[in-house]
């Protein structure tokens, strides 16, 4: 897997947003900086070639829904970025370096739920 290209990227925080599925019309309106219709309704459809959307008949148009969350697509990828490092140890520690003490306490809790086998979700 690899990170969203910037349109995708903005098509996929218009549907993660909306929290309902969206006509391209609708996400190519909420765009900025304004991208053809054509050029939305073309990375929209390749989104869903590739499994990030799903779709469903609304009169002769679609409706474009998320297949995952982004707290998911998200996680996915910090996992990857984990599994490229040389050095698992020493990634944890820049990360660690790099969040909040807010951010410290919900990653302590959010592995002590994994510990236990609990959903973090």
């Amino acid at each position: 897997m690899r990170g969203f290209g910037d349109l995708e990227s903005a098509i996929m925080d218009q549907v993660w947003s909306a929290g309902r599925p969206l006509l391209v019309r609708e996400i190519q309106q909420a765009l900025y900086p304004e991208r053809a219709y054509n050029t939305v309704w073309t990375v929209t459809e390749i989104l869903f070639r590739k499994g990030w959307l799903a779709r469903e008949k609304a009169g002769r148009a679609y409706r474009y829904r998320a297949t995952v969350s982004r707290d998911e697509y998200t996680g996915d990828l910090m996992g990857e970025a984990l599994a490229a490092s040389g050095d698992v140890v020493a990634a944890f520690r820049r990360f660690a370096e790099q969040i909040s003490p807010d951010e410290v306490e919900q990653l302590r809790q959010a592995l002590e739920q994994a510990r236990r086998g609990g959903s973090a979700r």
